[in-house]
């Protein structure tokens, strides 16, 4: 089981289909979702303790506010040891957006995925498989 999912996506279509595939796929009590990174932010900034950390982020790179690359490099700087596994969901097909995912992947401890919309069933499982097994 998973504690807590948060998705941090603009699109209510893309939110309720990751929502919908991760009922399929796995029992989470609590999933969050926020239209900008900049809202997901201030969540994370008002967290009282570890326990309300995440196990998965579901990030989306084009949002209005705050994208999601600014979400990553203000995230990556919080003070978080938990290792939390942050998949970047895109309809971007560009090549770059994929490199600079890995310079992320550089630059942190938590775990950095990427995957282009819409995304399916298999995937879900293999995003969450993961946190699961360390519950």
């Amino acid at each position: 089981m998973i504690n807590s999912i948060f998705i941090i996506d603009d699109d209510a279509i893309t939110v309720f289909g990751i929502r919908k595939l991760l009922a399929t796929v796995v029992s989470c009590t609590n999933i969050t979702n926020f239209s900008n990174g900049k809202l997901a932010m201030e969540h994370f900034e008002n967290l009282g303790n570890d326990n309300e950390l995440p196990d998965i982020i579901f990030l989306d790179l084009n949002m209005p506010i705050m994208d999601g690359w600014e979400f990553l490099e203000a995230f990556i700087k919080l003070p978080i040891k938990q290792k939390i596994t942050i998949n970047i969901v895109t309809s971007s097909i560009n090549s770059l957006d994929r490199d600079k995912s890995n310079t992320f992947k550089n630059r942190t401890h938590h775990k950095i995925t990427y995957n282009t919309k819409p995304l399916n069933k298999d995937e879900i499982q293999n995003i969450t498989n993961p946190a699961k097994q360390q519950h």
